[in-house]
C-alpha cells in the first residue's frame, strides 16, 4: 500500500475560508482520511470524523494532543483591507502558518500543504508578494519531509465576505480566459482544495512548488 492510499489523520487550518471550506468538505468525504482536526475561532457543524477545537491563533495551545496528525493543510489568508494594517495581515498570512507548522512538526506531522500566491517572492517590492515569499521560506526551514506550496492566481468561488476589487477582476478574467496567460487565469477553489488534499495524503518527499497553471 503506497503513502497516498494509507488511512491518515489531517489538520486543517483556515477551514472557514473559501478554499478551506472546500477542503473540509472533501476531506470529511474522503475514505483515506480517518480524522480531521480543524481548529477554528467559531464552532463548525459536527461530523463523526471532525475534531474542532476552538482556539485563539495568537495563543495556540502548544501541548494539545490534537496536534498529533500525519499531515497539515493550511489555507489561512486575509487581505490587508480586512486585516486593517500590514502588520495584522502579516500575522495572519505569515506568523499563523509558521506557528501551526512548527507545532504540528514538533508533534510528528510529516507533510504540509499550503496556499501561497502567484508571484510570491521574498525579495519583492510588493508587500503582499514579499510576505507570501517570506512565509514560503519560513515553512521550508521547519523541516517537513514533504512540503507542497500552491501558488494560485485569482481564486474562483462564492465568498461570504465582500471583496469588490477581487470580484470585479474575477468577472473580467473569467469572461476573457483565453486572452490571459494560463498562469493568471482564475483557479476554482475546489480545484485548489483537491490539490491540497492530494498533496497532504500523498506526502511526496521533498519541497514542491505548484504554480497556478499546474493546479
Amino acid at each position: 500500500m503506497d503513502s497516498a492510499s494509507r488511512m491518515k489523520s489531517l489538520l486543517l487550518v483556515g477551514a472557514t475560508g473559501l478554499v478551506g471550506q472546500s477542503v473540509l468538505t472533501s476531506a470529511l468525504a474522503d475514505p483515506h482520511v480517518t480524522r480531521l482536526v480543524a481548529p477554528t475561532r467559531r464552532p463548525l457543524p459536527p461530523h463523526p470524523k471532525l475534531v474542532n477545537p476552538l482556539v485563539d491563533f495568537d495563543a495556540l495551545p502548544a501541548d494539545a494532543p490534537w496536534w498529533a496528525v500525519d499531515g497539515v493543510i493550511c489555507t489561512l489568508g486575509t487581505t490587508i483591507k480586512k486585516a486593517g494594517s500590514q502588520s495584522a495581515f502579516r500575522r495572519v498570512d505569515h506568523d499563523y502558518p509558521l506557528a501551526v507548522a512548527t507545532l504540528a512538526r514538533r508533534h510528528g506531522a510529516g507533510s504540509f500543504a499550503v496556499v501561497s500566491s502567484v508571484g510570491a517572492d521574498a525579495s519583492s517590492r510588493t508587500f503582499y508578494l514579499r510576505t507570501k515569499g517570506e512565509m514560503e521560506a519560513a515553512l521550508r526551514s521547519v523541516g517537513f519531509p514533504s512540503l507542497t506550496i500552491l501558488r494560485p492566481s485569482f481564486i474562483g468561488g462564492d465568498r461570504t465576505e465582500r471583496r469588490p476589487f477581487e470580484a470585479l477582476a474575477l468577472r473580467l478574467f473569467s469572461a476573457l480566459p483565453f486572452l490571459l496567460p494560463r498562469r493568471y487565469r482564475v483557479v476554482p477553489a475546489d480545484r485548489i482544495a483537491r490539490t491540497l488534499l492530494s498533496a497532504a495524503l500523498a506526502a511526496r518527499p521533498g519541497a514542491h512548488l505548484v504554480e497556478s497553471e499546474a493546479i
